[in-house]
Parts: structure tokens; sequence; C-alpha cells
């Protein structure tokens, strides 16, 4: 009896040790995951309304990006419910759309979604804020064909970021529909400028500031002290590539290839950045009109 009751010993033990161990290991993982944000923004055009087939294999291209967080512009024809069902379909628990006419914007997350404000006041498309693991995300799309309303837009966010707690950690994210400095090297070849002054003659827009491309958005952004984290990852081997226009077809000319999709950050966040990036792959290139933005965090806390 003895030895039986040392073998089941010895059983009880080694089963106990293994379980242990998968609990230690996966609560590892879990912290590990939990401390790495993915993070995704994208304007997926009118909603994919435009060429329904394309959806399915935008969720497939979800599930394989397994982002945490996804911030999204032109959700067009949306209801909460459809966008709560597509984050399901790509392990998001959490959604929120900013309404259900005209060109919404949402953000949906694997984590749960606080703080929720919605604001159509001064905003051509709106604006939605929420926080995340205690991070305030903008979901931005500016005005598409006037400077100076994408500037009050922009000043309308910075002073709503003003009144966040001191210390406040902030992502902006989307589609800003304007040009920035940092990128004004790659716009010399001046092809831009009789794009946008036909556009503005023709359909009474006001692309351009004085005859000139407007970088004065963007210009307020960095001045408020926000990092554009695409800008800040390049390397000294970077080659621009804009995030529009891609190669789905579209009716019209649509000008020169430039960097309309953004990530910026407040200071106290963009030091956690591991990686920013413009996601150029043959999948997306022929999915929408914009190209995504990926970023990933560390977070120390």
């Amino acid at each position: 009896m003895n030895r039986y009751v040392t073998i089941t010993l010895t059983v009880i033990i080694t089963l106990l040790a293994i379980f242990f161990y998968s609990c230690n290991s996966k609560n590892k993982r879990i912290k590990e995951e939990s401390d790495n944000l993915r993070i995704i923004s994208y304007n997926v055009w009118y909603g994919f309304t435009k060429v329904p087939e394309r959806k399915k294999t935008w969720i497939s291209w979800m599930i394989e990006q397994r982002p945490d967080i996804v911030s999204l512009q032109e959700l067009n024809d949306y209801t909460h419910q459809k966008l709560a069902e597509d984050a399901k379909s790509y392990g998001h628990d959490y959604s929120v759309l900013l309404k259900e006419e005209g060109f919404p914007t949402g953000i949906t997350s694997r984590y749960p979604i606080e703080d929720i404000k919605v604001i159509r006041k001064g905003f051509h498309h709106g604006l939605l804020r929420v926080r995340i693991k205690q991070i305030y995300f903008y979901v931005i799309h500016l005005h598409p064909s006037n400077w100076e309303i994408r500037k009050n837009e922009i000043n309308q966010i910075i002073r709503n970021i003003n009144e966040l707690p001191s210390g406040s950690q902030v992502i902006m994210a989307g589609d800003f529909n304007t040009f920035s400095p940092l990128d004004s090297i790659y716009y010399s070849h001046g092809r831009l400028e009789p794009f946008f002054n036909e556009r503005d003659s023709l359909y009474n827009e006001k692309n351009l500031n004085n005859g000139k491309l407007d970088y004065t958005v963007i210009q307020e952004v960095m001045d408020f002290g926000f990092i554009d984290l695409e800008a800040g990852s390049r390397t000294s081997a970077y080659n621009f590539f804009g995030s529009f226009p891609t190669l789905i077809e579209k009716e019209g000319e649509h000008g020169d290839q430039r960097r309309l999709d953004y990530f910026f950050a407040s200071k106290n966040l963009a030091n956690k950045v591991t990686k920013a990036k413009i996601i150029s792959s043959d999948t997306v290139l022929r999915l929408s009109d914009h190209l995504p933005i990926l970023i990933e965090l560390h977070l120390d806390n």
C-alpha cells in the first residue's frame, strides 16, 4: 500500500506543479498582452458600401492583425449593432459609434471603453472621445475640403484636451485630411497645388491656403506639444509613401501620393511607442482609398 500511496502522491504533486506552471504562464502572457497595445487607425471608404465584397477580406485582415484598439473613419451605413458585430468578429467585445448617419467614426477595443464623449457641434463629421486603459483617444475625421474649417476643428480638439485632468495620456488617431510640414519636402514636386487649385475652382472648395498647401492645422498640433508618431519613427532609409490614394478603382482624378492619416500622442505617451508605420501590403492597397496606420505601445504601468 505504501508504494501505491507514494505513486499517488507523486502523481498529485506532478499534476499540481503542471497546474501552477500553466497558471503562472497564462498570467504572465496576459500581463504581457495587457502591457502592449497594438492600435490601428483606418478610413474604410464609405463603410464598404461602394464595394461590399471587400468587407469579408477586411474582416479577415483584421483578424490577422490582432489589434487591441481600432480607430475607424467613414463607417457609412453603420449602426451601433453592426459595428459591435464586426468588432466581435475580430475579437473586440467593446465598440462605440459616433452616429448612424453621414460619415460616422467609431472605435473598437479588446478592453472596456469608458468616459465616452460625443461632440457634434462645430465639427463637420463630429468628434468621438473615449478612454481605454487610462488613455484618452480622439477619433479624428476633419473636414475634407476646407483648411479653415479644419483649423477651427483642431483648435476645438486642443481646447478639449486642455480640459482633461492634468497629466492625461492622449492619442489622436484618424484622417486629418491635411498636410504635415514634416512631409513638405516630399511635395516639392509641385503637382498637388494645380490639382487642388482645380478642385477649389470647380467645386467651391478651399483646400489651398493662398495658393499653397496648408500646413497650419498639423502645425497647431505639433506646437501644442503632440508627437507625430509615424514621422518620429522614420529611419535614414525611409522612403516616403503616403496614406492616400491607393490602388482601388475610383472615378475621377485623385492627385499624387500624400499623407492624410496620422497618429499623434502626448509627450508622456510618445516615449512608450515601439512601432509606428503606414501599412502598404497588397491586401490593403485594394481595400480602401486610404491605407491603415499601425502603432504599438509598451505600457510600463
